[in-house]
C-alpha cells in the first residue's frame, strides 16, 4: 500500500453460466484498490493474464434458444443472436439423433463483435483459425475436469455464410462438444474432424461433389493423396486446409455408408477408449480391423477409390 492508501491485487473471479457450466470458469484479476474513511472500494479492476472474458469486450447481451444460450457483445453489427439460437438448436437435434444423449445436450456460444476479438478469445491459435466461422474451445482458466466447452463464433465470417453453411458449421462444432469425453489426445484428427463434417452433412441431400468441391478440383487434376491425413494437415492453416476437411469427411463417410452411421459411432468411442502403444499405425490398423473388418492399408485403399470417383 502507498502513502495515498492505495494498492493492487490479484484475485480469480470464478463465474459459472447456470444450466452450462458444472464448475466455475476461472479468471485472473488484478484490481486496484483504494482505502477511505468507509472502507476499501475497487478503482479498477482488468484481466492478469490469460484470456480475457467477453464481458471485457463490452456489455453483453444473452439470447436463449430452447437447447443453448448465446452470449454476444452487444453492438450494432453484431448478428443477430436470436439467429444463432436457432441454428444451436437445430444442431443439438442433429447430433442427439446421431451421438444419443449421453451429454449434456446443450450449447454455450460466445459471439464476439469482431474478427479482431475473435481470434484474441482463441484459447489455442493455429494457423487459419482467425478465418474460421467457429471453434470450440475450453473456457480459460477452467479446471482440467470441468467440460466447459464453448463454441466461439466469428462474426465477421459468420455473417458471410449462407444459412445451409451456418448450420452445417455450428453442427460440426456441436458434435466436438457432445464427444469431448470420447475424444483423446491420440484421436486422430481426420476421425474428429471427418466425423464432425459428417454429421454437419448428413442427411441434407448434397453430393460428394457439392461437400468436397476443393477435393474433386484436385483429383481432376491428378493431384491425389497417398495416405490419410496426417494430424499437422490439419493444423498448418493456409492452402490446402480445406482439401484437408473434404478427406477426412469422405473417409468418414465411407465407414456410414459401408457399415452404417451406428459403426462409426462406435469406432469412434473405441479409438477414445484404447491408449496406442509406441505404434501408432499398428494401434489403429488392429482397431479397424477389430471394428469394421479390415486393415488400415486395406481401409485406405477404398478411400482412394472413393476419391477418385470425385474426377467429373
Amino acid at each position: 500500500m502507498d502513502g495515498a492508501g492505495r494498492c493492487t491485487a490479484t484475485a480469480e473471479l470464478t463465474v459459472a453460466v447456470t444450466g452450462y457450466d458444472r464448475q466455475p470458469v476461472v479468471h485472473p484479476r488484478r484490481l486496484a484498490l483504494a482505502r477511505s474513511a468507509a472502507g476499501w472500494r475497487v478503482e479498477r479492476e482488468e484481466a492478469a493474464g490469460g484470456l480475457p472474458p467477453l464481458w471485457d469486450l463490452g456489455a453483453v447481451r444473452a439470447e436463449a434458444g430452447a437447447r443453448c444460450l448465446v452470449l454476444a457483445v452487444d453492438a450494432a453489427d453484431t448478428p443477430a443472436p436470436a439467429g444463432l439460437a436457432a441454428v444451436g438448436d437445430r444442431a443439438v437435434a442433429a447430433v442427439e439423433a446421431l451421438w444419443g444423449s449421453a451429454w449434456a445436450g446443450r450449447l454455450l456460444f460466445e459471439l464476439p463483435a469482431t474478427g479482431e476479438w475473435f481470434s484474441r478469445l482463441l484459447a489455442e491459435e493455429r494457423p487459419g483459425w482467425s478465418g474460421m466461422a467457429a471453434v470450440t474451445v475450453a473456457a480459460p482458466g477452467a479446471p482440467l475436469n470441468a467440460p466447459a466447452d464453448r463454441i466461439l463464433v466469428n462474426p465477421e465470417t459468420y455473417a458471410g455464410l449462407s444459412d445451409f453453411g451456418r448450420q452445417v458449421v455450428v453442427t460440426h462444432e456441436a458434435v466436438h462438444v457432445a464427444t469431448r469425453a470420447d475424444t483423446r489426445a491420440w484421436t486422430p484428427l481426420w476421425l474428429s474432424e471427418g466425423v464432425a463434417d459428417w454429421t454437419g452433412y448428413r442427411d441434407t441431400g448434397r453430393t460428394a461433389r457439392q461437400i468436397a468441391p476443393e477435393l474433386a478440383r484436385d483429383v481432376a487434376a491428378g493431384r491425389l493423396p497417398a495416405a490419410l491425413p496426417e494430424d499437422a494437415a490439419f493444423t498448418a492453416g493456409g492452402e490446402g486446409l480445406a482439401q484437408v476437411y473434404e478427406q477426412a469427411w469422405l473417409a468418414c463417410d465411407l465407414i456410414a455408408r459401408r457399415y452404417g452411421p451406428e459403426r462409426l459411432v462406435a469406432l469412434y468411442r473405441a479409438v477414445g477408449a484404447a491408449a496406442p502403444g509406441a505404434d501408432r499405425q499398428a494401434w489403429l490398423d488392429g482397431l479397424l480391423r477389430d471394428r469394421l473388418g479390415l486393415g488400415l492399408t486395406e481401409f485406405t485403399g477404398l478411400w482412394l477409390a472413393g476419391l477418385r470417383t470425385l474426377a467429373p
